[in-house]
């Protein structure tokens, strides 16, 4: 262990579409052998003589991220997750998917009391993420917004959007959904396939977020941009997005997207979280039968995070 790194006690470990493509080394970075897990809720059971804030007993969270330099100028200004240093939890580490994690003090998150663990780990992954774009984008509580792709990071954008204060309307393909949809917090569900639909939220939205991996019809949602508004994605989109230059400067609208979120930020999301009992919607399974809980991710069964019990 080093002087600045806690050992953490794993109780729940969530399994998300990350993980599925470092196990299938989609991104070109997986170092094999390979330990999965980075929605991880626990217990700290040592911390290194440098480590700060963090007690032995503590009960704490990790992330996508396990290490940041803690010096170099995204550091410095807060912006952790934008270090060049990032150590990235299951990136040539091990994780969660084990008994104990390790990572440097500043990312064990402290889990706010009240907060249930067994649902908690989702928010350090796709809840941040979803989280992120609401706070990078000075979102105020009279926006219009919208969510693209309602699964296991989207059913959280719509939560959080909600109880921000925002009109929210949720783009889903999906049509047998629309009701469960409403229930978590959307105002409006909007087939993203239906063209006279989406013509029709024209210029109304402030920010849309997109969750989907997929590419789609972008000029579409552009279109949907009221002036001044942006498109955010966080969906690990694998092909360019073509935009029109004149789609963006005749409304002054911008793309942009962002990774996850720093150390202080993920405090003040599980905050929200516990003040307005925002949780993802899990499905638990014992860690004996991971196979069949990364089985049910991979065929789409998810409703909507999946997450092992130690």
């Amino acid at each position: 262990m080093g002087a600045e790194e806690v050992d953490i006690k794993v109780e729940y470990c969530g399994i998300c579409h990350s993980d599925l493509s470092m196990i299938n080394n989609e991104w070109g970075m997986t170092r094999y052998p390979l330990v999965p897990g980075h929605e991880i809720i626990g217990t700290v059971e040592a911390v290194g003589p440098q480590a700060k804030g963090v007690n032995v007993g503590d009960r704490v969270g990790l992330g996508w991220m396990a290490g940041s330099c803690m010096h170099c100028d995204q550091c410095m200004k807060g912006s952790h997750n934008l270090c060049s240093s990032l150590q990235q939890t299951i990136v040539g580490r091990h994780g969660g998917f084990a008994d104990f994690v390790r990572c440097h003090w500043s990312w064990a998150i402290q889990i706010p009391e009240g907060l249930d663990g067994a649902k908690a780990g989702p928010l350090l992954c796709g809840g941040i993420t979803v989280f992120r774009p609401i706070d990078m984008n000075n979102v105020k509580p009279t926006a219009r917004a919208g969510v693209i792709g309602i699964g296991g990071l989207g059913h959280m954008a719509v939560q959080f959007l909600n109880k921000w204060g925002c009109e929210v309307t949720a783009f889903s393909s999906n049509p047998d959904k629309t009701e469960e949809i409403k229930k978590l917090g959307a105002h409006h569900v909007v087939n993203s396939r239906d063209s006279k639909a989406m013509k029709r939220l024209a210029g109304t939205l402030d920010l849309i977020i997109n969750t989907a991996n997929v590419s789609m019809d972008w000029d579409s949602y552009i279109a949907a941009l009221a002036p001044g508004g942006t498109l955010h994605t966080v969906g690990a989109v694998l092909e360019p997005i073509p935009v029109a230059a004149f789609s963006l400067m005749s409304g002054e609208k911008k793309i942009a997207g962002s990774p996850l979120g720093s150390p202080a930020l993920n405090r003040i999301m599980l905050d929200f979280c516990r003040r307005h009992n925002i949780l993802p919607v899990v499905q638990e399974f014992p860690l004996q039968d991971v196979n069949a809980a990364v089985k049910h991710l991979e065929d789409g069964k998810a409703r909507y995070r999946v997450v092992l019990k130690m």
